[in-house]
């Protein structure tokens, strides 16, 4: 087994892991997609459709800090073995349950919880991993190849999954999601990965496991720019929260389960074009630049997805929308790895996580009952604001979602707009330093970064 190990390190073992990460990922997707559509046929409601992505994503908030020391201290490919092959059990006790025809909505509510668990752990450690892999000129174009295992994913699985729902059923959907998982576990098992040396900021994280999860939180908090570049994803992660749990059943009052997968696959070709790009062109050279002003567009392009009750309409400005979300997390991504020292990666990202996911729980638990009970009865039949508003967006199950989106859009470019007014937003890459360099890793200690350390969130 020793023997037909790849090299430790390089760009061909990121390539490796890469490759079996996007294998899984659209496994998983088929296999999501497929339990929404069966979770709303069963239920007929966009609020417990919301909970099943609330049981996805409160577990992330609330484990995020406690594993990131866990990723600084162990192997980080054994820690992404574990975490496939947890979620590959979930994803097997499912496709029992279905077999035996005593699936329920509670049941996959909570194998999300455990899934949600395996994939807290793996993220910080792929991200990690990644600064050891590959040199830092090419961290933004990794990072768009990263994204293109989500647009492919996207791209294939929700019209593959469509197919395979509407002819054989769920059981062979989430039989295949068990084998990718198996296939990105075999991945790992072929690959060896670089540790990172102790830097200064290592050093000074050691302590007992509550102080070593508490270093991440004190590592952001020290650099005024990173923390407030957490704030603004975490209120644009509110925002679009909001958008994730409710398309679906938007679109499921225009047409139905294949056409709805036709246009989530073309949602994945934006997804897969903007990757595409990302990918051989790097971002720009001011990452900051890259996040927000695609960010600020995407809103726009959020609008119009809720202007009208069609089909074609959602499919093209879907995938603008999430033709410019890879250039926004690629950026974003690079920033922090080059910015980070890779021995504190997993205790920084880990505590990144929490933030910037802390306010997504509270946007999914909202939007079923803010759709529900306030937008829908404004456009319906009679409605309040059907006389009005309504004769531009439409009047009719669905049309109040529609305008929900359009306000959620709004918000997503003017909460964007505003970060590139804030000074401590735009100059950050001016004012911390890098952590790594072309030939190697530099470790700047707090003192050396002390001008960036106040907290002036209103200057």
């Amino acid at each position: 087994m020793q023997a037909n190990r790849i090299q430790t390190g390089g760009m061909r073992t990121f390539f490796l892991v890469w490759f079996g990460q996007l294998i899984s990922r659209v496994g998983s997707e088929l296999t999501w997609f497929a339990l929404g559509v069966w979770i709303y046929e069963q239920t007929g409601s966009v609020t417990l459709f919301s909970v099943g992505l609330l049981s996805y994503v409160l577990p992330r908030v609330l484990i995020s800090p406690i594993i990131g020391p866990l990723i600084d201290r162990w192997d980080r490919r054994w820690i992404m073995i574990l975490s496939d092959a947890g979620a590959g059990v979930t994803t097997l006790i499912l496709w029992l349950l279905a077999a035996s025809g005593g699936l329920q909505v509670w049941h996959i509510y909570v194998m999300s919880v455990f899934n949600s668990i395996f994939n807290t752990i793996q993220w910080p450690a792929y991200s990690a991993s990644t600064t050891m892999l590959v040199p830092k000129k090419q961290l933004g174009r990794a990072g768009g190849m990263v994204q293109i295992g989500r647009a492919v994913a996207e791209l294939i699985a929700p019209a593959v999954a469509g197919a395979i729902y509407l002819t054989s059923g769920l059981k062979l959907v989430v039989l295949i999601d068990f084998a990718t998982f198996a296939f990105a576990v075999t991945t790992l098992m072929l690959v060896r990965f670089p540790k990172p040396e102790i830097t200064p900021a290592g050093e000074e994280a050691r302590g007992t496991y509550l102080q070593e999860s508490l270093y991440g939180w004190k590592y952001i908090a020290n650099r005024v720019g990173l923390f407030s570049l957490l704030v603004y994803f975490a209120i644009l992660n509110f925002l679009v929260a909001m958008f994730n749990p409710l398309l679906i059943p938007m679109m499921l009052e225009i047409g139905d389960a294949d056409q709805v997968g036709i246009v989530l696959s073309v949602f994945g070709g934006g997804l897969l074009a903007g990757t595409l790009v990302m990918s051989a062109w790097g971002g720009p050279k001011r990452r900051v630049l890259g996040i927000i002003v695609p960010a600020g567009i995407s809103g726009i392009a959020l609008v119009l997805v809720g202007i009208k009750p069609s089909l074609l309409l959602i499919a093209i400005f879907g995938a603008i929308y999430l033709f410019l979300l890879p250039i926004v997390n690629a950026s974003n991504q690079a920033l922090w790895q080059t910015k980070v020292q890779p021995d504190v990666q997993g205790r920084v990202f880990a505590s990144r996580s929490m933030l910037i996911q802390s306010t997504m729980p509270l946007g999914i638990l909202i939007a079923g009952p803010l759709a529900d009970r306030v937008f829908e009865p404004l456009l319906a039949e009679g409605g309040l604001l059907a006389a009005s508003i309504g004769q531009f967006f439409g009047v009719g199950n669905g049309r109040g979602t529609g305008l929900l989106f359009a306000l959620l859009g709004i918000l997503v470019s003017l909460f964007s707009l505003g970060a590139y007014l804030y000074p401590k937003i735009r100059n950050l890459e001016d004012d911390i330093p890098d952590a790594i360099a072309d030939g190697g890793i530099m470790a700047p200690t707090l003192g050396e970064i002390s001008e960036v350390t106040e907290f002036d969130m209103h200057e």
